[in-house]
């Protein structure tokens, strides 16, 4: 037995190669840190494997630490936003970074008569719709501009109401006359035409994007047989991410509130379970079927 004692060598010994989340307690029961790892296993046995620590504080953190609770999950993705989440909310002593109210940013389809879809950091509880939060920001940019490609929504921010557009209270901008915009703001464009546009977009938000891959498909094809191979390759990187995007994350909601949540996972005789009661966790345990 180390000198950690049976309970910490215990949930050592039982930790997953996984990815997921760890946090350290203190004897107060309190959550002194939260860390996320590729490996949960290797990594938390590495605060434990030497005796001095390149960072004095963190020297300091492993001798407070009475009791380790961890989740796995699917992705490194996963993990990251889940560590992002709970750093906010629980503000441990020693997490340094996103204890600020920077976060990851999100997709909006914002709750107006003809929805503009933009990126914002900040959630807003307004009725609007948000797709997110995404860990790679550069993904986020390549779905804003397919979006824009492919159809040809509004970025202004004026209050476009059936009595507004009646009175002929606005005139159509150079968004418009450059092919951006369809003029909905003179009536150009119905309502029940630019709301089916933006069915489709949170479609391809939801990560239903086969269609949406198959033109892109279509089009590299294109640029490709015109010898326009730059613009080929530009078309290929766009559906790498857009496949990568196909992997929704399972770990943020921005609409389900306490919850209790659990899963189970059956290997022979031994079934896993994980479980959320309002978000508290708990271990990772492991019970033994016996026999069938």
């Amino acid at each position: 037995m180390s000198k950690f004692g049976a309970h910490i060598d215990s949930i050592l010994a039982t930790m997953p190669d996984a990815p997921g989340i760890y946090q350290f307690f203190n004897k107060a029961s309190q959550i002194i840190y939260v860390g996320k790892a590729k490996n949960l296993k290797k990594r938390v046995y590495s605060y434990f494997a030497k005796e001095v620590h390149d960072s004095g504080k963190t020297t300091i953190l492993v001798k407070q630490i009475e009791d380790i609770r961890y989740l796995v999950v699917e992705t490194e993705q996963d993990a990251l936003l889940l560590e992002n989440n709970l750093i906010k909310k629980h503000q441990p002593r020693y997490n340094v970074l996103l204890k600020d109210d920077k976060t990851f940013p999100w997709v909006c389809i914002k709750k107006e008569r003809f929805p503009r879809v933009f990126t914002t950091r900040k959630y807003i509880k307004d009725g609007s719709q948000y797709f997110g939060p995404y860990t790679n920001v550069k993904m986020v940019h390549t779905l804003l501009e397919l979006v824009g490609a492919l159809f040809k929504l509004r970025n202004c921010n004026l209050l476009l109401s059936e009595e507004n557009i009646a009175a002929g209270k606005f005139r159509v901008c150079l968004e418009y006359h450059v092919g951006n915009c369809l003029g909905p703001c003179e009536s150009h464009q119905s309502e029940s035409d630019y709301q089916a546009a933006i069915k489709q977009i949170r479609e391809i938000l939801k990560g239903n994007i086969n269609t949406v891959i198959g033109y892109l498909e279509e089009l590299m094809q294109q640029y490709a047989s015109g010898f326009e191979y730059e613009q080929a390759q530009l078309i290929k990187e766009k559906i790498q991410m857009l496949e990568q995007y196909r992997s929704k994350s399972v770990v943020v909601s921005s609409s389900i509130h306490n919850v209790d949540v659990f899963s189970i996972i059956n290997k022979e005789k031994v079934a896993y379970v994980n479980f959320f009661e309002n978000y508290k966790w708990c271990h990772y345990s492991d019970t033994h079927l016996g026999d069938a």
